[in-house]
């Protein structure tokens, strides 16, 4: 029977050797990396935009006129400058045959921090070729390794922040399994140690800074046995220099369900999650909090940052002409996490003071997604004008 595939299972064996080829140098790079960058040194943080597809330069056009609001003095003594980074929409990345054409990613490596709107991801059957995630690429490149999710309801005693590894596990070569025969297609999770080992860290050292005593490891160890079950002991290596914090473990299936238990949820702090389970546990999350349109993200590097929102380019609200409606809430809770990762703390807490007070408590304007609520524009006014009053 194999002398059937010979020819078949020789390509797929090459194919399988250049791509373990790249991941042992992705390690290596990893090894020799140094620490985070420090940008109270720097004498001007610039901050590159990307509208990107459907409703996202809708959402991030309010997102940046919020940070302009609450960083005017430091824009206007020289030292944010935000720039503005064309060219990730979809069509221009399907006339370039790249999920982020060179010269857009040129521009995105010379900014600090990203604010990115969501983009569009062809799928097979779309009829669109086969691009791979721009959210995907970007996080390779500029080396994202920690996607961090904040969900936070508290009159139902919900705070957690969901810390999603970016870089590895089901996304890192997604886009590039292939069919050994017409019978038999291949996909790839990837594990390093390293890669695993630095997300506990930032994981672990964020709940050592923010009082938080639990870290929930989330994983299929018990079925996906070596890359799951070495993510698994790689970061209780690194809990184990957190004495005074718990670590739990739980299966990914066991979480979604742990999750609406009125019960158990109020216990989870912070969780810890390899790439494919946190990309799904973490929007299962943002659900409590008033869906994927309500949370926002981070996705950390030790030289680059970017920020954006959950959820995608909803192409169905441009096509029925509710584009306008758009909730901005996603982009503007990742742009409360920009203005903490970069050392402005107390406005960040400005800012997440005032989204709360007119998402949660007065809620004067609210977000339908419709014309039965208020535009994306208005509800930016909204925020800005709390603002003053804090």
């Amino acid at each position: 029977m194999e002398n059937n595939y010979v020819a078949q299972l020789d390509e797929a064996c090459a194919k399988f050797r250049k791509l373990m080829s790249e991941q042992l140098m992705r390690v290596e790079n990893m090894k020799s990396q140094g620490d985070f960058i420090d940008y109270s040194a720097l004498p001007i943080i610039k901050i590159g935009v990307c509208g990107g597809d459907g409703i996202g330069p809708i959402i991030s056009a309010q997102a940046r006129r919020v940070l302009e609001f609450i960083l005017a003095d430091l824009v206007q003594a020289g030292k944010v400058e935000f720039q503005d980074i064309d060219g990730l929409t979809i069509e221009n990345r399907i006339a370039k045959g790249k999920a982020i054409p060179d010269d857009v990613m040129e521009k995105l490596k010379a900014c600090h921090i990203i604010l990115k709107g969501p983009t569009t991801t062809p799928q097979k059957g779309s009829g669109m070729p086969n691009i791979e995630s721009a959210n995907v690429a970007m996080r390779k490149a500029l080396d994202l390794f920690a996607n961090i999710r904040p969900v936070k309801v508290p009159e139902e005693g919900i705070h957690w922040t969901i810390f999603r590894e970016n870089t590895e596990g089901g996304y890192a070569i997604g886009s590039s399994g292939f069919n050994i025969t017409e019978d038999l297609a291949v996909d790839f999770t990837i594990t390093t140690k390293q890669g695993s080992e630095r997300i506990a860290r930032l994981a672990y050292d964020y709940a050592q800074k923010n009082g938080f005593t639990r870290v929930s490891l989330v994983t299929k160890a018990n079925v996906i046995k070596t890359t799951d079950g070495n993510f698994l002991e790689d970061c209780h290596k690194v809990g184990d220099l957190y004495p005074e914090i718990t670590t739990d473990e739980w299966y990914a299936d066991i979480m979604t369900a742990k999750l609406v238990d009125k019960k158990r949820r109020k216990d989870f702090q912070v969780l810890l999650l390899p790439n494919l389970y946190g990309d799904i546990i973490s929007d299962e999350a943002a659900e409590f909090q008033g869906g994927v349109g309500t949370a926002g993200c981070a996705n950390i590097g030790k030289k680059y940052a970017m920020f954006e929102a959950i959820h995608g380019s909803a192409p169905r609200m441009i096509a029925e002409g509710r584009g306008q409606y758009a909730d901005p809430c996603s982009m503007l809770r990742a742009c409360v996490m920009l203005l903490s990762h970069i050392g402005l703390q107390e406005r960040a807490d400005r800012l997440e003071k005032a989204l709360d007070i007119c998402s949660f408590e007065e809620k004067k304007y609210v977000i339908t997604g419709r014309d039965t609520g208020a535009t994306c524009e208005q509800f930016g006014d909204y925020v800005m004008k709390t603002l003053k009053k804090l």
